[in-house]
């Protein structure tokens, strides 16, 4: 590095003419110990642990620094990061549970030779999943009707109507539980950038405020606070992307399942309602309804 310099004010020199050759001399003479000793110290401040640690503490030396607000975002950001991840795992929990359940309610359900055989299924095992969950309310609400009439308001009409009222509010009732927590992902991800970068001006602003008070403006006394105020943007955005993009797969997840859950609704009513099995041949194994046979029926 001093060599190329060196040359490089040589050749510049001849260029000039022999009078600013001479002019450049002392120059190069005095800017060889600067450079050299800049060069020398580089390697020792990059692998001093004392500086990596200060710039790997920044975040909680802006935290200690800051006043009450400033602790007061960060706090904040900080539950919001926890109550997210906590709504993330344990809703991928959950999910991958009842999806796990749903799958044998299913194959037993539809490997079953009567609705008896079903009943004593969901009574031994109890409804622990959506699909058991309708299963179970659209038999009694069948039998029940059958067997009492309209003994209230919200069983007036014929059975098939009160079936399907009891397969909605159901289906209703599912829907729900498995948003529940949406809410908070959905809260989290929209605000936590803007409580990031609330910290950000406002920890800029004390910075530029307590610069302008001191004597001595440099670089370093600008560079560094502003640095760390910067810090709370990057807290919001950390805080924001992973319940972005939980929100987004759960909504996903949940409109697949559901519209599984709508399509069991249907071919249960029309099981239901019929009281018979219909194959066409490819769904025979599988599914005994038909749902187009039975509404051409």
């Amino acid at each position: 590095m001093l060599d190329l310099m060196t040359e490089a004010l040589q050749v510049l020199a001849q260029v000039a003419g022999p009078d600013t050759a001479g002019a450049l001399a002392p120059t190069v003479s005095a800017a060889a110990p600067a450079v050299a000793a800049s060069a020398a110290a580089t390697p020792t401040a990059l692998a001093d642990p004392a500086a990596l640690g200060a710039s790997a503490g920044g975040m909680l030396h802006f935290v200690s620094q800051s006043d009450l607000v400033g602790k007061s975002l960060f706090v904040f950001l900080l539950l919001m990061s926890l109550a997210s991840w906590y709504l993330i795992l344990a809703k991928v929990f959950t999910h991958l549970r009842i999806r796990r359940r749903s799958a044998k309610f299913l194959n037993e359900f539809w490997a079953a030779s009567s609705l008896e055989q079903v009943e004593n299924e969901i009574a031994t095992h109890g409804a622990t999943e959506p699909f058991a969950h309708l299963a179970s309310h659209a038999i009694y609400a069948r039998k029940h009707h059958a067997k009492y009439g309209a003994l209230k308001l919200e069983e007036s009409g014929t059975t098939a109507a009160f079936v399907t009222r009891t397969i909605r509010k159901v289906i209703d009732e599912e829907t729900a539980r498995l948003e529940n927590g949406l809410t908070v992902l959905a809260s989290v991800g929209s605000t936590a950038p803007f409580v990031g970068l609330f910290g950000t001006v406002w920890g800029v602003y004390h910075a530029l405020l307590s610069i302008s008070m001191s004597e001595g403006v440099t670089i370093n006394r600008i560079a560094g606070p502003v640095g760390e105020a910067l810090i709370m943007t990057g807290l919001g955005l950390a805080v924001a992307i992973p319940a972005v993009l939980a929100y987004n797969g759960f909504v996903r997840s949940n409109r697949v399942y559901l519209a599984r859950l709508d399509a069991f609704a249907h071919d249960l009513f029309t099981f239901l309602s019929t009281g018979q099995q219909v194959s066409d041949g490819v769904h025979e194994r599988t599914r005994p309804v038909n749902l187009s046979s039975a509404r051409g029926a």
